[in-house]
Protein backbone atom coordinates (compact mmCIF):
# COMPACT_ATOMS: atom_id res chain seq x y z
CA UNK A 1 0.00 0.00 0.00
CA UNK A 2 1.39 3.53 -0.97
CA UNK A 3 1.22 5.76 1.92
CA UNK A 4 2.34 9.28 0.47
CA UNK A 5 4.23 11.09 2.88
CA UNK A 6 3.41 14.72 3.90
CA UNK A 7 0.34 15.22 2.73
CA UNK A 8 -2.34 12.78 4.31
CA UNK A 9 -4.90 15.27 5.90
CA UNK A 10 -4.89 12.70 9.22
CA UNK A 11 -1.10 13.04 9.75
CA UNK A 12 -0.83 16.97 8.93
CA UNK A 13 -3.42 17.71 11.64
CA UNK A 14 -1.57 16.57 14.44
CA UNK A 15 1.39 18.80 13.51
CA UNK A 16 -1.01 21.62 12.99
CA UNK A 17 -2.37 21.72 16.31
CA UNK A 18 1.31 21.34 17.44
CA UNK A 19 2.17 24.51 14.78
CA UNK A 20 -0.67 26.30 16.23
CA UNK A 21 0.10 26.50 19.83
CA UNK A 22 3.94 27.49 19.06
CA UNK A 23 2.75 30.25 16.80
CA UNK A 24 0.48 31.58 19.58
CA UNK A 25 -3.11 30.52 18.62
CA UNK A 26 -5.07 28.59 20.71
CA UNK A 27 -6.18 25.08 19.07
CA UNK A 28 -7.61 23.14 22.51
CA UNK A 29 -10.86 23.23 21.37
CA UNK A 30 -10.31 21.87 18.02
CA UNK A 31 -7.58 19.47 19.14
CA UNK A 32 -10.62 18.09 21.85
CA UNK A 33 -12.60 17.14 18.65
CA UNK A 34 -9.73 15.56 17.11
CA UNK A 35 -9.02 13.47 19.70
CA UNK A 36 -12.97 12.93 20.48
CA UNK A 37 -13.27 11.61 16.96
CA UNK A 38 -10.55 8.89 17.57
CA UNK A 39 -8.23 11.09 15.38
CA UNK A 40 -4.75 10.08 15.82
CA UNK A 41 -1.26 12.05 16.87
CA UNK A 42 1.45 13.00 14.19
CA UNK A 43 3.63 10.63 13.10
CA UNK A 44 6.21 11.27 15.39
CA UNK A 45 9.12 10.60 12.64
CA UNK A 46 8.42 9.79 9.40
CA UNK A 47 5.99 11.63 7.29
CA UNK A 48 2.87 9.44 7.24
CA UNK A 49 0.63 7.03 9.40
CA UNK A 50 0.75 2.92 9.11
CA UNK A 51 -3.14 2.86 8.03
CA UNK A 52 -5.00 5.08 6.32
CA UNK A 53 -8.00 6.99 8.10
CA UNK A 54 -12.00 6.50 7.82
CA UNK A 55 -13.54 8.82 5.10
CA UNK A 56 -15.13 10.46 7.95
CA UNK A 57 -11.88 11.01 9.88
CA UNK A 58 -10.06 12.42 6.78
CA UNK A 59 -12.85 14.70 6.04
CA UNK A 60 -12.90 16.07 9.32
CA UNK A 61 -9.02 16.65 9.31
CA UNK A 62 -9.47 18.54 6.30
CA UNK A 63 -11.83 20.55 7.85
CA UNK A 64 -10.03 21.38 11.24
CA UNK A 65 -7.17 22.51 9.45
CA UNK A 66 -8.98 24.90 7.71
CA UNK A 67 -10.79 26.20 11.25
CA UNK A 68 -6.72 26.29 12.90
CA UNK A 69 -5.49 28.25 9.57
CA UNK A 70 -8.91 31.23 11.13
CA UNK A 71 -7.37 31.37 14.27
CA UNK A 72 -5.87 34.64 15.18
CA UNK A 73 -2.48 34.44 16.21
CA UNK A 74 -1.27 36.52 19.35
CA UNK A 75 2.44 36.71 17.95
CA UNK A 76 1.29 38.29 14.53
CA UNK A 77 2.89 41.90 15.18
CA UNK A 78 6.06 40.38 16.81
CA UNK A 79 6.37 37.79 13.58
CA UNK A 80 5.20 39.28 9.95
CA UNK A 81 5.94 37.30 7.06
CA UNK A 82 5.77 40.57 4.84
CA UNK A 83 8.82 42.03 3.72
CA UNK A 84 8.22 45.73 3.77
CA UNK A 85 6.70 44.67 7.65
CA UNK A 86 9.91 42.92 8.34
CA UNK A 87 11.87 45.48 7.34
CA UNK A 88 10.32 47.87 9.47
CA UNK A 89 11.04 45.42 12.60
CA UNK A 90 15.05 45.03 12.00
CA UNK A 91 16.07 48.58 13.28
CA UNK A 92 19.62 47.82 11.98
CA UNK A 93 18.86 46.43 8.71
CA UNK A 94 21.85 46.14 6.60
CA UNK A 95 22.49 49.13 3.89
CA UNK A 96 22.76 47.73 0.45
CA UNK A 97 26.12 46.72 -0.50
CA UNK A 98 28.31 47.87 -3.02
CA UNK A 99 29.49 45.60 -6.12
CA UNK A 100 31.67 43.37 -3.87
CA UNK A 101 33.32 40.09 -5.15
CA UNK A 102 34.12 36.98 -4.45
CA UNK A 103 35.94 34.08 -6.20
CA UNK A 104 35.34 30.79 -8.05
CA UNK A 105 37.91 28.87 -5.71
CA UNK A 106 35.93 30.82 -2.52
CA UNK A 107 32.73 29.33 -4.30
CA UNK A 108 33.90 25.66 -4.61
CA UNK A 109 35.15 25.34 -1.34
CA UNK A 110 31.06 26.16 -0.25
CA UNK A 111 29.93 23.93 -2.58
CA UNK A 112 32.22 20.86 -1.55
CA UNK A 113 31.86 22.40 2.56
CA UNK A 114 27.86 22.44 1.54
CA UNK A 115 28.44 18.75 0.15
CA UNK A 116 30.94 17.35 2.99
CA UNK A 117 28.87 18.69 5.98
CA UNK A 118 25.63 17.17 4.64
CA UNK A 119 27.39 13.95 3.64
CA UNK A 120 28.27 14.01 7.60
CA UNK A 121 24.94 14.04 8.60
CA UNK A 122 22.93 11.46 6.26
CA UNK A 123 23.17 8.45 7.63
CA UNK A 124 22.48 9.24 11.35
CA UNK A 125 19.64 11.32 9.90
CA UNK A 126 16.23 11.40 12.10
CA UNK A 127 18.12 9.33 15.31
CA UNK A 128 17.91 10.75 18.84
CA UNK A 129 20.71 12.61 20.11
CA UNK A 130 22.46 9.67 22.05
CA UNK A 131 21.88 7.09 19.34
CA UNK A 132 24.01 9.61 17.33
CA UNK A 133 26.66 9.65 20.19
CA UNK A 134 26.64 6.04 21.11
CA UNK A 135 26.90 4.96 17.21
CA UNK A 136 30.18 7.68 16.68
CA UNK A 137 31.55 6.73 20.47
CA UNK A 138 31.60 2.85 19.83
CA UNK A 139 33.99 3.25 17.03
CA UNK A 140 36.10 5.67 17.78
CA UNK A 141 35.07 8.70 15.83
CA UNK A 142 33.79 10.97 18.92
CA UNK A 143 34.21 13.86 18.65
CA UNK A 144 33.31 13.25 15.07
CA UNK A 145 36.68 13.59 12.68
CA UNK A 146 35.51 11.51 9.40
CA UNK A 147 32.45 10.38 8.25
CA UNK A 148 30.37 7.60 10.00
CA UNK A 149 31.11 3.95 9.98
CA UNK A 150 29.25 0.61 10.74
CA UNK A 151 32.65 -1.00 10.96
CA UNK A 152 33.34 -1.89 14.51
CA UNK A 153 29.66 -0.68 15.45
CA UNK A 154 27.79 -3.42 18.09
CA UNK A 155 25.05 -5.50 16.45
CA UNK A 156 22.71 -5.13 18.92
CA UNK A 157 23.31 -1.24 18.85
CA UNK A 158 22.75 -1.47 14.97
CA UNK A 159 19.62 -2.93 15.94
CA UNK A 160 18.51 -0.89 18.68
CA UNK A 161 19.59 2.18 16.16
CA UNK A 162 19.96 1.63 12.41
CA UNK A 163 21.55 3.90 10.38
CA UNK A 164 18.90 6.78 8.46
CA UNK A 165 17.60 3.79 5.64
CA UNK A 166 18.03 5.63 2.63
CA UNK A 167 21.46 7.04 3.17
CA UNK A 168 23.43 4.32 4.65
CA UNK A 169 24.47 2.56 1.41
CA UNK A 170 26.08 5.62 0.05
CA UNK A 171 26.94 7.90 3.04
CA UNK A 172 29.03 5.23 5.50
CA UNK A 173 32.83 6.19 5.06
CA UNK A 174 33.27 2.34 3.67
CA UNK A 175 30.54 3.21 0.60
CA UNK A 176 30.53 6.94 0.05
CA UNK A 177 31.61 6.58 -4.13
CA UNK A 178 31.14 11.07 -4.87
CA UNK A 179 28.19 13.30 -3.84
CA UNK A 180 24.62 11.14 -3.63
CA UNK A 181 21.56 12.99 -4.42
CA UNK A 182 19.85 15.12 -1.77
CA UNK A 183 17.32 17.82 -1.82
CA UNK A 184 19.90 19.60 0.46
CA UNK A 185 22.12 20.11 -2.69
CA UNK A 186 19.13 20.06 -5.20
CA UNK A 187 17.47 22.88 -4.13
CA UNK A 188 20.77 25.04 -5.01
CA UNK A 189 21.14 23.85 -7.95
CA UNK A 190 17.23 25.11 -8.56
CA UNK A 191 17.99 28.58 -7.51
CA UNK A 192 21.26 27.87 -9.90
CA UNK A 193 18.72 26.95 -12.73
CA UNK A 194 16.28 30.35 -11.38
CA UNK A 195 18.72 32.86 -11.78
CA UNK A 196 20.06 31.57 -14.76
CA UNK A 197 16.31 32.10 -16.14
CA UNK A 198 15.02 34.78 -14.61
CA UNK A 199 18.21 36.66 -12.73
CA UNK A 200 18.01 38.38 -9.35
CA UNK A 201 14.60 39.80 -10.05
CA UNK A 202 13.21 36.82 -10.32
CA UNK A 203 9.23 36.23 -8.61
CA UNK A 204 7.85 33.49 -6.38
CA UNK A 205 5.97 32.85 -9.27
CA UNK A 206 9.12 32.38 -11.49
CA UNK A 207 10.27 29.98 -8.59
CA UNK A 208 7.06 27.98 -9.03
CA UNK A 209 7.58 27.90 -12.57
CA UNK A 210 10.97 26.22 -12.11
CA UNK A 211 10.48 23.65 -10.11
CA UNK A 212 7.28 22.40 -12.01
CA UNK A 213 9.34 22.12 -14.82
CA UNK A 214 12.36 20.79 -13.11
CA UNK A 215 11.82 19.25 -9.76
CA UNK A 216 10.60 15.71 -9.80
CA UNK A 217 7.37 15.81 -7.11
CA UNK A 218 9.14 12.41 -5.03
CA UNK A 219 11.74 14.96 -4.26
CA UNK A 220 10.16 17.15 -2.35
CA UNK A 221 9.58 16.63 1.61
CA UNK A 222 7.26 18.46 4.28
CA UNK A 223 6.34 22.56 2.94
CA UNK A 224 8.17 21.84 0.14
CA UNK A 225 5.48 18.81 -0.91
CA UNK A 226 2.63 20.71 0.06
CA UNK A 227 3.51 23.74 -2.00
CA UNK A 228 4.14 21.42 -4.89
CA UNK A 229 0.34 19.96 -4.33
CA UNK A 230 -0.96 23.21 -3.91
CA UNK A 231 0.40 24.79 -7.08
CA UNK A 232 -1.29 21.50 -9.15
CA UNK A 233 -4.52 22.32 -7.72
CA UNK A 234 -4.37 26.05 -8.30
CA UNK A 235 -3.35 27.92 -5.45
CA UNK A 236 -1.13 30.26 -6.18
CA UNK A 237 1.81 31.92 -4.06
CA UNK A 238 2.01 33.04 -1.54
CA UNK A 239 -1.02 31.29 -0.56
CA UNK A 240 1.11 28.05 -0.98
CA UNK A 241 3.11 28.36 1.81
CA UNK A 242 -0.29 28.89 3.96
CA UNK A 243 -2.91 26.34 2.89
CA UNK A 244 -3.37 23.09 4.67
CA UNK A 245 1.02 23.78 5.52
CA UNK A 246 1.74 22.48 9.26
CA UNK A 247 5.89 22.60 8.00
CA UNK A 248 5.68 26.28 6.95
CA UNK A 249 7.41 26.97 9.91
CA UNK A 250 10.39 23.99 9.77
CA UNK A 251 13.95 24.07 7.69
CA UNK A 252 13.05 23.83 3.78
CA UNK A 253 13.33 26.91 2.93
CA UNK A 254 17.11 27.61 5.28
CA UNK A 255 18.71 24.70 2.91
CA UNK A 256 17.58 26.97 -0.15
CA UNK A 257 19.16 29.57 0.82
CA UNK A 258 22.72 29.59 0.18
CA UNK A 259 22.97 30.61 -3.44
CA UNK A 260 21.35 33.89 -2.41
CA UNK A 261 24.01 34.72 -0.50
CA UNK A 262 26.63 33.23 -2.80
CA UNK A 263 25.43 35.46 -5.31
CA UNK A 264 25.16 38.57 -3.64
CA UNK A 265 28.51 38.78 -1.99
CA UNK A 266 28.90 41.68 0.36
CA UNK A 267 25.29 42.81 0.05
CA UNK A 268 23.33 41.12 3.18
CA UNK A 269 20.25 43.06 2.28
CA UNK A 270 19.87 42.26 -1.23
CA UNK A 271 20.48 38.10 -0.46
CA UNK A 272 18.14 38.45 2.64
CA UNK A 273 15.29 40.02 0.11
CA UNK A 274 16.06 37.54 -2.49
CA UNK A 275 15.86 34.26 -0.05
CA UNK A 276 12.48 35.87 1.30
CA UNK A 277 11.12 35.83 -2.44
CA UNK A 278 12.50 32.10 -2.68
CA UNK A 279 11.07 31.01 0.94
CA UNK A 280 7.50 32.52 0.95
CA UNK A 281 6.57 30.23 -2.14
CA UNK A 282 6.30 27.18 0.97
CA UNK A 283 7.25 29.46 4.60
CA UNK A 284 5.63 31.63 7.10
CA UNK A 285 6.92 33.88 9.55
CA UNK A 286 9.93 31.97 11.30
CA UNK A 287 10.77 29.69 8.26
CA UNK A 288 11.30 32.67 6.35
CA UNK A 289 13.47 34.03 8.67
CA UNK A 290 15.75 31.17 9.03
CA UNK A 291 16.79 31.72 5.22
CA UNK A 292 17.10 35.12 5.38
CA UNK A 293 19.21 34.62 8.20
CA UNK A 294 21.32 32.04 6.22
CA UNK A 295 21.47 34.29 3.21
CA UNK A 296 22.54 37.38 5.01
CA UNK A 297 25.36 35.73 6.74
CA UNK A 298 26.61 34.01 3.38
CA UNK A 299 26.66 36.80 2.03
CA UNK A 300 28.88 38.62 4.52
CA UNK A 301 30.90 35.62 4.85
CA UNK A 302 31.77 35.89 0.35
CA UNK A 303 33.68 38.87 0.70
CA UNK A 304 36.60 36.89 2.45
CA UNK A 305 36.70 40.00 5.19
CA UNK A 306 34.92 39.20 8.17
CA UNK A 307 34.99 36.39 10.78
CA UNK A 308 31.78 33.83 11.39
CA UNK A 309 31.10 36.33 14.51
CA UNK A 310 30.34 39.32 12.42
CA UNK A 311 28.44 36.81 9.44
CA UNK A 312 26.41 35.38 12.39
CA UNK A 313 25.44 39.14 13.93
CA UNK A 314 24.62 40.48 10.05
CA UNK A 315 22.55 37.35 9.67
CA UNK A 316 20.38 38.58 12.61
CA UNK A 317 20.13 42.00 11.26
CA UNK A 318 17.87 41.05 8.89
CA UNK A 319 15.21 38.88 11.59
CA UNK A 320 12.60 40.71 13.34
CA UNK A 321 14.39 41.02 17.15
CA UNK A 322 11.26 39.88 19.08
CA UNK A 323 10.06 36.53 16.85
CA UNK A 324 11.34 33.03 18.50
CA UNK A 325 13.74 32.49 16.05
CA UNK A 326 15.75 35.57 16.85
CA UNK A 327 15.55 34.76 20.63
CA UNK A 328 16.41 31.40 19.79
CA UNK A 329 19.68 32.34 17.76
CA UNK A 330 20.68 35.14 20.97
CA UNK A 331 20.58 32.18 23.64
CA UNK A 332 21.98 29.74 21.27
CA UNK A 333 25.02 32.12 20.58
CA UNK A 334 25.25 33.00 24.24
CA UNK A 335 25.67 29.56 25.37
CA UNK A 336 28.23 28.79 22.55
CA UNK A 337 30.08 31.83 23.73
CA UNK A 338 30.03 30.24 27.48
CA UNK A 339 30.46 26.63 27.55
CA UNK A 340 33.87 24.97 26.43
CA UNK A 341 32.16 21.63 25.95
CA UNK A 342 29.69 21.90 22.94
CA UNK A 343 28.10 18.33 24.02
CA UNK A 344 26.71 21.10 27.42
CA UNK A 345 25.21 23.57 24.92
CA UNK A 346 23.81 20.69 22.57
CA UNK A 347 21.86 19.70 25.92
CA UNK A 348 20.76 22.62 27.09
CA UNK A 349 19.38 23.84 23.49
CA UNK A 350 17.58 20.30 23.73
CA UNK A 351 16.62 20.98 27.03
CA UNK A 352 15.11 24.64 25.52
CA UNK A 353 13.51 22.97 22.38
CA UNK A 354 13.20 19.34 21.90
CA UNK A 355 9.86 18.47 23.93
CA UNK A 356 8.34 21.58 22.33
CA UNK A 357 9.61 21.27 18.79
CA UNK A 358 9.50 18.77 15.95
CA UNK A 359 13.26 17.68 14.77
CA UNK A 360 12.67 19.77 11.45
CA UNK A 361 11.45 23.08 12.89
CA UNK A 362 13.52 26.19 11.41
CA UNK A 363 13.65 27.15 15.41
CA UNK A 364 15.74 24.71 16.90
CA UNK A 365 17.99 23.84 14.12
CA UNK A 366 19.19 27.62 13.76
CA UNK A 367 20.07 27.89 16.99
CA UNK A 368 21.56 24.90 16.63
CA UNK A 369 23.28 26.22 13.18
CA UNK A 370 24.12 28.94 15.18
CA UNK A 371 26.01 28.13 18.24
CA UNK A 372 28.06 25.01 16.05
CA UNK A 373 29.56 27.45 13.92
CA UNK A 374 30.48 30.28 16.77
CA UNK A 375 31.88 27.55 19.11
CA UNK A 376 33.92 26.27 16.27
CA UNK A 377 34.96 29.88 15.77
CA UNK A 378 35.43 29.91 11.71
CA UNK A 379 37.13 26.07 11.92
CA UNK A 380 35.61 23.64 8.79
CA UNK A 381 36.17 20.56 10.66
CA UNK A 382 34.92 22.07 14.04
CA UNK A 383 31.86 23.42 12.51
CA UNK A 384 30.67 20.52 10.43
CA UNK A 385 31.20 17.92 13.25
CA UNK A 386 29.27 20.40 15.76
CA UNK A 387 26.29 20.79 13.60
CA UNK A 388 25.92 17.17 12.98
CA UNK A 389 26.51 15.70 16.36
CA UNK A 390 24.22 18.36 17.89
CA UNK A 391 21.32 16.13 16.19
CA UNK A 392 17.79 17.24 15.04
CA UNK A 393 18.06 17.87 11.22
CA UNK A 394 21.63 16.01 10.80
CA UNK A 395 21.86 16.82 7.44
CA UNK A 396 20.53 20.08 6.46
CA UNK A 397 22.52 21.71 9.50
CA UNK A 398 25.88 20.17 8.45
CA UNK A 399 25.41 20.90 4.87
CA UNK A 400 24.71 25.01 5.76
CA UNK A 401 27.66 24.87 8.60
CA UNK A 402 29.84 23.79 5.23
CA UNK A 403 28.54 26.05 3.17
CA UNK A 404 29.69 29.18 5.34
CA UNK A 405 32.90 28.13 7.05
CA UNK A 406 33.95 26.89 3.49
CA UNK A 407 33.60 30.10 1.95
CA UNK A 408 35.18 31.22 5.58
CA UNK A 409 38.03 29.06 4.48
CA UNK A 410 38.29 30.45 0.58
CA UNK A 411 39.86 27.65 -1.12
CA UNK A 412 39.19 24.26 -1.82
CA UNK A 413 42.80 23.60 -1.01
CA UNK A 414 42.28 24.50 2.82
CA UNK A 415 39.65 22.03 3.56
CA UNK A 416 40.71 18.87 4.72
CA UNK A 417 41.06 15.86 2.06
CA UNK A 418 39.65 13.51 4.36
CA UNK A 419 36.02 15.80 4.00
CA UNK A 420 36.57 16.70 0.41
CA UNK A 421 38.68 13.12 -1.20
CA UNK A 422 35.50 10.99 -1.07
CA UNK A 423 33.03 13.54 -2.99
CA UNK A 424 35.36 12.55 -6.02
CA UNK A 425 33.80 16.10 -7.49
CA UNK A 426 31.10 14.48 -8.78
CA UNK A 427 27.38 14.83 -7.72
CA UNK A 428 24.52 12.72 -8.14
CA UNK A 429 21.26 14.79 -8.70
CA UNK A 430 17.89 14.38 -10.25
CA UNK A 431 18.01 18.39 -11.35
CA UNK A 432 18.11 19.21 -14.83
CA UNK A 433 21.60 18.36 -16.79
CA UNK A 434 23.56 18.81 -13.48
CA UNK A 435 23.75 14.68 -12.84
CA UNK A 436 27.66 14.49 -11.91
CA UNK A 437 29.09 17.68 -12.43
CA UNK A 438 31.99 18.54 -10.46
CA UNK A 439 31.90 21.07 -7.60
CA UNK A 440 34.57 23.24 -9.58
CA UNK A 441 32.15 23.51 -12.58
CA UNK A 442 29.17 24.24 -10.18
CA UNK A 443 31.39 27.22 -8.19
CA UNK A 444 32.09 28.70 -12.22
CA UNK A 445 28.51 28.75 -12.82
CA UNK A 446 27.51 30.15 -9.50
CA UNK A 447 30.40 32.77 -10.06
CA UNK A 448 28.99 34.04 -13.54
CA UNK A 449 25.88 35.11 -11.59
CA UNK A 450 27.21 36.77 -9.23
CA UNK A 451 28.61 39.35 -12.47
CA UNK A 452 25.35 39.54 -13.59
CA UNK A 453 23.69 43.08 -13.15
Amino acid sequence: MLRLTWVQPEDLIGHEIRQAVLDGREPKAIAARWRAAGGPDAPAAGGASPTPASRYLRQLAEDLLDELADLPSALADDEPTDLGRIRASCPDWPEPGGSRATTPHALEAAWLGRAAGCLLGKPVEKLPLDAIRRLARSTGNWPLTTYFTARGVPEDLLRQHPWNRRSAATSLAENIDGMPEDDDLDYPLLNLVLLQRHGRSFTPTDLARTWLDELPAGRTFTAERIAYRNLLTGVEPPRTARHRNPFREWIGALIRADVHGWTNPGDPAAAAEQAHRDATLTHTANGVYAAMFAAAAIATAATGDHDVHACLRTGLTVVPPRSRLARAVREAVGLAHRHQDFDTVVDALHRAHGSTHHWVHAVPNTALLAAALTHADGDFTGSIRRAVSGGWDTDSNGATAGSLAGLLAGHPAALPDRWTAPLKNRLATSIGDFNGIGFDALAHLTHRETRRP
